[in-house]
């Protein structure tokens, strides 16, 4: 996978990409990571790349000449141009994994008031937010994206089953995880997990994410399909805490 960056910020993304999956995607060759400054694509000796809004108001907005010649400069035929962004749609896990079968990604970080709404409907396929807050700009919620989105393309993760067990992946939240030693400061690992029997163990750690999955985000079980069990764990989970 090409994953491109438009930004008038390029140092920030130099020490992220030196370290964990990221950089041994690259170097396997797995992940061909280019970050582009937008500045480049101006021809004025300020290089500006924004502009006082029409209609008035506070703030600057991005002008649309440097995005429409930056992405035309760097994308291939078949790629996808995302615009983080508070308006956008909400950022899950199940974007990611569809983002991960494309063959370049191209990320617009905006700045300031935002980017001219031409951008979004001449060049941007998706616009997308990772939550109901605003950053100081598109960098760091571009970040978030793409190592959500690397660990689903083949060979980022070294265990296949390490993603397929990742909260959200079955929706429901993880369950809880524990090494040694077997006592810490008080605190002791369940014996369930020390026992050696694997179907105790599959059960209790199903049970302990729809535990959490009910407490922290119940809306969550909506969505999901329960089998017998599941229902039968739920119901001793309501019973316990009743």
């Amino acid at each position: 996978m090409r994953v491109d960056i438009l930004t008038i910020f390029p140092g920030m993304f130099s020490g992220v990409l030196e370290y964990g999956l990221i950089r041994q995607a690259r170097e396997k060759g797995i992940l061909d990571f280019r970050v582009h400054d937008l500045r480049d694509f101006t021809h004025d000796r300020h290089r500006s790349v924004d502009d006082v809004p029409y209609g008035g108001g506070p703030g600057m907005v991005f002008r649309p000449e440097p995005i429409f010649e930056g992405v035309n400069a760097i994308r291939e035929s078949d790629a996808i141009v995302l615009l983080p962004t508070p308006q956008g749609e909400l950022f899950t896990n199940q974007i990611a994994e569809d983002l991960a079968r494309a063959r370049q990604l191209i990320f617009v970080c905006g700045r300031y008031e935002g980017v001219d709404e031409r951008v979004c409907e001449a060049l941007v396929k998706r616009e997308l937010s990772i939550g109901d807050f605003v950053t100081m700009g598109g960098e760091l919620p571009s970040l978030v994206m793409v190592e959500a989105i690397m660990r689903f393309v083949p060979g980022v993760v070294g265990q296949k089953e390490s993603v397929a067990s990742d909260s959200f992946q079955q929706s429901l939240l993880d369950y809880p995880h524990y090494t040694r030693p077997e006592e810490y400061s008080g605190y002791r690992v369940p014996e369930v997990l020390l026992s050696g029997h694997h179907e105790r163990i599959r059960r209790w750690r199903r049970k302990m994410a729809l535990k959490r999955t009910l407490e922290r985000r119940p809306e969550m079980l909506k969505n999901v399909k329960l089998s017998q069990e599941d229902q039968a764990l739920l119901e001793e989970i309501r019973k316990k805490d009743s």
